[in-house]
């Protein structure tokens, strides 16, 4: 692939649309460019969260078993999730080199791979989730009313899998072009159809039948089916930078092989911290179905305050593909510490706001006293380990986007088992904390990582990363 400055014309069709989509990233200001990349990215993330918040709160009209289930059930999905964000990570190492090399003909067949990829992606996680969905979920807890209403939403949620999958790959694919604005407004159509029809499906009003935690599930799906068609209208039209075309479609083993090479350590990381997450809530499951709720409750609430983190790192890392891919290292890293920067002080903030207001917000999902109590604490707790998180996402994200996918897993695998699940199983153990000592456990697990990534990424081997 070519990196150098000498950027070639794309052979490939009439050129994309004018404006935003096409700015060129590799010029001008860099943090210009990271704010008009990461700004549509945050309400892009903000809607993909605003999803399974819904769903937590209206879910939690019907009990705290309920509300158990989906945040037991909803760890197996991310565990996925994470398995094929790092897979798309791959995408985006690659396709963000070749848009920033000026080969938009390369970068059309790398995602050509990409969606067959996806789909063969989808197909696996469906088998899985029909015949292995219960016995994951036993792996986590017996208690019998949280594996039977999660086995069934789990169910669901892995057979219109391919449409979490489908989606995530479109996004990439757009994002790694420069392109955060078409993601932005797809989220923002399938969110409002999610949230409107969520309570529809759960509760049986008007036409439609009640089906419980059931309806939780397939309101993702059908949402996301939705943004899968509104995705492909884009990447198969003149609206996207990167055209994408089955025409001349050949397979090519190569560049998929590339795909994978770079997604397996990053999928790793994503599963270990995935992972660390389903081992969390079984080493809660004795504490009770309070102790789970609130911990679901406690995440929901926390994902929303991560998704500033989550879309400047991801900016970040788009523009640190861009540049190395044009020969620009110097603006890349640049661009990682300006996304810290911003982080950070947006952290502080955040950190404020809850531990002012923590209760009413932890009142939206649920009020019930014990409950209540536990999942003041849980976040609490976290508002610690907050203040690295700028550093882990902006860093990381950026490393991962340069290809450096391999240190990235190692530095998770050594943060999940050394730290986050060694301390989450020793300090219930032998400490007066009982499950509050799980919590801690994430806590140092955010703050060690944070650093972990502060020392590597001054090493500055992940600019001379080739992919």
């Amino acid at each position: 692939m070519n990196t150098s400055n000498n950027r070639p014309e794309s052979p490939a069709g009439p050129p994309g649309p004018p404006g935003r989509v096409r700015r060129d990233l590799t010029q001008g200001s860099i943090l210009k460019n990271l704010m008009i990349l990461s700004w549509p990215i945050l309400v892009t993330q903000l809607m993909m969260t605003l999803g399974p918040t819904i769903d937590t709160i209206w879910v939690g009209r019907l009990g705290e078993t309920a509300i158990a289930a989906v945040g037991v059930a909803g760890t197996a999905v991310m565990l996925v999730m994470g398995l094929m964000m790092g897979f798309t990570m791959g995408m985006l190492a690659l396709l963000s080199r070749a848009i920033g090399a000026g080969d938009n003909h390369m970068a059309s067949r790398i995602a050509q791979q990409s969606i067959v990829f996806s789909a063969i992606f989808a197909f696996v996680i469906a088998l899985v989730g029909q015949f292995l969905g219960q016995k994951i979920l036993l792996l986590i807890t017996q208690d019998p009313g949280i594996v039977e209403l999660g086995t069934i939403y789990l169910r669901i949620e892995f057979l219109g899998g391919a449409t979490m999958v489908f989606r995530m790959t479109m996004d990439t694919i757009m994002q790694s072009s420069g392109d955060t604005f078409n993601p932005m407004w797809i989220a923002a159509v399938y969110r409002v159809i999610h949230i409107i029809l969520c309570p529809f499906m759960i509760f049986g009003w008007w036409i439609f039948p009640e089906l419980g935690v059931a309806g939780a599930a397939w309101t993702a799906v059908i949402a996301q089916g939705i943004g899968v068609i509104l995705g492909l209208r884009v990447l198969f039209s003149e609206r996207s930078r990167v055209r994408v075309s089955f025409k001349d479609f050949k397979f090519d083993p190569v560049i998929l092989w590339r795909i994978i090479r770079i997604g397996i350590p990053a999928s790793i990381g994503g599963i270990q911290r995935s992972l660390s997450q389903f081992i969390l809530q079984v080493l809660m499951a004795p504490f009770g179905p309070a102790a789970l709720a609130a911990h679901v409750i406690a995440q929901r609430i926390e994902m929303f305050f991560f998704m500033p983190a989550m879309s400047f790192g991801n900016g970040a890392g788009v523009l640190a593909g861009q540049n190395l891919g044009a020969g620009k290292p110097e603006r890349a890293e640049k661009g990682a510490w300006l996304a810290v920067a911003i982080l950070e002080a947006f952290i502080v903030v955040v950190i404020i706001i809850m531990l002012v207001w923590t209760k009413p917000i932890v009142n939206i999902f649920n009020s019930e006293p014990g409950l209540e109590a536990i999942a003041i604490q849980y976040i609490r707790i976290a508002a610690v380990g907050w203040i690295m998180m700028g550093f882990m996402f902006a860093l990381m994200n950026t490393m991962q986007s340069a290809g450096d996918t391999t240190m990235m897993m190692i530095f998770s695998i050594l943060d999940t088992w050394l730290v986050t699940i060694l301390l989450a199983w020793l300090l219930p153990r032998y400490t007066d904390l009982g499950v509050l000592g799980i919590r801690w456990a994430m806590s140092a697990s955010v703050i060690v990582g944070g650093l972990i990534n502060v020392f590597y990424f001054r090493t500055g081997r992940w600019k001379k990363k080739k992919v």
